[in-house]
Order: structure tokens, then sequence, then C-alpha cells
């Protein structure tokens, strides 16, 4: 465990450098700063902030209800207890590329993805979802593009398209917003590795897989991904479903037997949290400027 010491613009090379060697790039949701934490602990190279993640963890379904302050706030708040990059979903845009892009920057996140729904959006993986033309979406990419002002900060496109125009339609759609400056895309909702190698075989950008469970896709073996030639994938939702199960279980067992005596065995400890947060290395610091202070005035 370490306290974080590198600056957004660092964490923006180091994700650049990544994305330029031949591993794909493993990146878990955090539904908060405390998952960010573990997820670098473990390994992961980077830390994914899903929108739809933001608006359920605020009671409202991903519809298109939450807005750039809710978002950029709570991304902010995960990149900056970890030294990984963290890549934030950002929906349609909300409503000014240019506002969002200059927030999500000044905020030290690493990068974005703007998807071509239209802003009342839905889930990637639900059916009856609209999409804006392709060129309202590459006038957005465009102005993503010249609102950023570090070269390393990466915008990332996503396209809804497959369920909705087919495949092809799709592919065409990913050139032209790769043409407009993104330089990494995000296939939605693509059903199995017949689709990833289709695209893969079509597109020449960097590529981003998303494994969310209960949808569309067949989930894959990471190293599937990486032998189709894909870049990045995320996980983006899948701490959220674990947390939320285990505490809906652990809330109904209490209300049905009066105590937690039954589930203290799938409960975080006291000491695991503390090591997770840094308490010892915190305390010891603030020991330290308590003496300096102290001492200074004797």
């Amino acid at each position: 465990m370490h306290f974080v010491e590198k600056e957004p613009i660092q964490k923006r090379k180091d994700f650049t450098d990544k994305l330029k060697s031949k591993k794909i790039l493993r990146v878990p949701g955090a539904y908060n700063p405390l998952t960010a934490k573990l997820i670098e602990e473990i390994g992961y190279d980077a830390v994914y902030v899903s929108g739809g993640v933001m608006a359920n963890d605020l009671g409202f379904p991903d519809i298109g209800l939450t807005t750039l302050q809710d978002v950029s706030t709570r991304s902010y708040l995960i990149s900056r207890v970890t030294n990984l990059p963290t890549i934030v979903d950002i929906d349609t845009g909300f409503k000014s590329c240019k506002e969002t892009i200059e927030t999500f920057e000044e905020f030290g996140i690493t990068g974005v993805h703007i998807e071509d729904q239209i802003e009342r959006k839905r889930c990637g993986h639900l059916d009856n979802k609209e999409l804006i033309s392709t060129d309202a979406m590459v006038k957005k990419i465009k102005e993503c593009v010249s609102a950023k002002k570090d070269e390393n900060f990466k915008i990332i496109a996503r396209s809804d398209a497959k369920s909705v125009e087919g495949i092809d339609k799709m592919i065409e759609r990913c050139k032209a917003y790769i043409d407009a400056g993104a330089e990494i895309v995000f296939p939605e909702a693509l059903h199995d590795e017949k689709d990833f190698e289709k695209v893969r075989g079509e597109l020449s950008c960097y590529l981003l897989a998303n494994m969310t469970e209960f949808g569309k896709t067949k989930l894959l073996n990471y190293k599937q991904l990486e032998e189709l030639g894909y870049n990045i994938v995320i996980y983006p939702v899948t701490t959220q479903r674990l947390a939320m199960k285990n505490v809906e279980d652990g809330l109904r067992d209490i209300y049905a037997n009066g105590h937690q005596n039954n589930i203290i065995d799938k409960m975080q400890t006291r000491k695991r949290l503390y090591d997770l947060v840094d308490y010892e290395k915190y305390n010891s610091l603030d020991e330290k400027i308590y003496n300096f202070n102290t001492e200074g005035h004797e």
C-alpha cells in the first residue's frame, strides 16, 4: 500500500504507454473510491467509472438522468485515491461536450467514452435504443477532441448501433468516429467471438471490449479477447453487483435473526479495512505533523 504519488498527466502517459503494448488492459469498475484502491492493490491496469453504476448508486435507472456534476464529482473522488488511470463513461456528453471534457480533464481523469444514443439513452444491453445520426456523433467527437488540452487524454467513441442497425452499419459509423479523432472504439453489445473478430478485422484503432454480466455479450476470458486483438476489457458493474448482492443477503439475515453472528465471515474485517485505507501511514504522518508543530512552539 502507498500514498497516491502520480499526477494526472503521468497517469495519462502511463495509459498511453500501456496501450502500446500487446497486452490487453484489464479494467474493473469502481463504484466508490475504496474499491478503486482495491483494484490498484490487486494489480489491475486502470479503473473504470460506469455511468450506469453512478446512476444506480444514486437510486436512478440508467436513462440519462444523471448530470455532469453528479458523474464528474464522483469520478474525481474515485480517481484521486489511486495511481492508476481512470476511464469514465460520460453517456451522451451531458449537453456540452466542451464543458464536459474540460471538467473531466481538470478533475484528473485519463479518458472518457461518449456514445451515439439520443440523450434519453438506455443501457447498452437493453433493446429499443435510439441513435443520433453519424454526422451528429462525428460533430460531438470533434468537439471533444478540440476541447482537450493534454494529448494523452483519451476520447473513446462508443457505438450502440449493432442492435439497432446491424454490425456492418456499426462498423461504418466507427470508421467515421475514428476519422473524427477518436483513438479508441468501444463497440457495445457484441454477441460472441465472431462479432469481436469481425470488428477487429475492419477497424485498425485500439478496441475496448465490455464484459458486463447478464447482457447480450458472451463472457470471454481476457486471454481470448487479447488473442482476438482487443486492447482493453472493462468489467463495469461487477463490483457493484457483488457488493449489493452481499449487502442485501446480509441485511435480510439480520432482519430475520436479529443479529450479525451468522454473517461475520462475509464481512471485511476492521484490520483489513484499515490496511486498505493506509490507516497506520496516515496516523504516523499525523503524529509527525503534530510533534513538529508542538516542538516548534516550545
